[in-house]
């Protein structure tokens, strides 16, 4: 039997985001912090991944998404399902108040800052 060391167990954060260039630049944050990432292109990949894994921490996830729903009502289905994750919305378009999303869970404009999602990631689930 052998014994884990949690000190070399990454994060997983996964990251929901149709749109390709923007999808692989959230992945860049996340791998840049030291965590590892996990690809969906909308909310009901996002689910079956989350389905699949005990492992994911965190989920950002953008708002508008194609598919049969969008990045608020996944935010709302994580925290149902899963409680412990947390989770952090995105939107160019958009602006959330602290009462439409999920407790505990975060809303950032895109742009992106690279430097405040670092940040936010490791105030959510601590650093890589």
């Amino acid at each position: 039997m052998t014994v884990l060391d949690h000190s070399l167990v990454r994060a997983v954060i996964l990251v929901v985001e149709d749109e390709m260039l923007l999808r692989m630049r959230a992945v860049d944050m996340v791998e840049d912090a030291g965590y590892t990432s996990v690809e969906a292109v909308d909310a009901d990949e996002a689910v079956a991944i989350l389905e699949s894994r005990s492992d994911i921490a965190l989920v950002m996830t953008d708002i508008q998404m194609p598919g049969s729903m969008d990045g608020l009502k996944l935010a709302h289905t994580v925290h149902e399902r899963w409680p412990p994750i947390r989770i952090i919305l995105v939107s160019g378009q958009l602006k959330l108040s602290t009462t439409e999303i999920p407790a505990d869970s975060r809303f950032f404009g895109k742009p992106l800052e690279a430097a405040e999602m670092i940040s936010q990631m490791q105030k959510m689930i601590g650093h890589a």
